[in-house]
């Protein structure tokens, strides 16, 4: 599963929002990854959290790489191939909900002046 689409605003003000979301839904994160991020595309991991006690698993979900489109950056979220693979879909529903719900909270109308920077 990807999800594909291009906004007006920079990576790095994309990124942060989407840092936000993932912290919102309680069970996610969302960081760059700067080892696999270059100064026009930042590549983003997902992960699903689990805490059991003093245990915390991590389970990669997928991808979301933000590509500067000059003045504006495309998304593109990649369901993680080990999830296919393993054929865990409860899984991978999740991510496609989260990257849809990033598509359409980042697609709203901003009002001016609430630009971050």
């Amino acid at each position: 599963m990807t999800v594909e689409f291009t906004v007006q605003r920079p990576p790095r003000a994309v990124a942060d929002e989407i840092e936000q979301l993932a912290r919102a839904q309680g069970s996610l994160t969302a960081l760059v990854v700067p080892w696999e991020s270059s100064s026009r595309r930042l590549s983003m991991s997902v992960t699903s959290v689990k805490i059991d006690g003093w245990a915390i698993e991590h389970t990669n979900l997928g991808t979301i790489t933000l590509t500067d489109a000059g003045g504006g950056t495309h998304v593109a979220a990649s369901v993680s191939d080990d999830l296919d693979q393993a054929g865990n879909a409860k899984l991978a529903t999740v991510f496609d909900q989260f990257a849809r719900g990033i598509q359409r909270h980042l697609e709203q109308p901003r009002a001016v002046g609430t630009e971050r920077r």
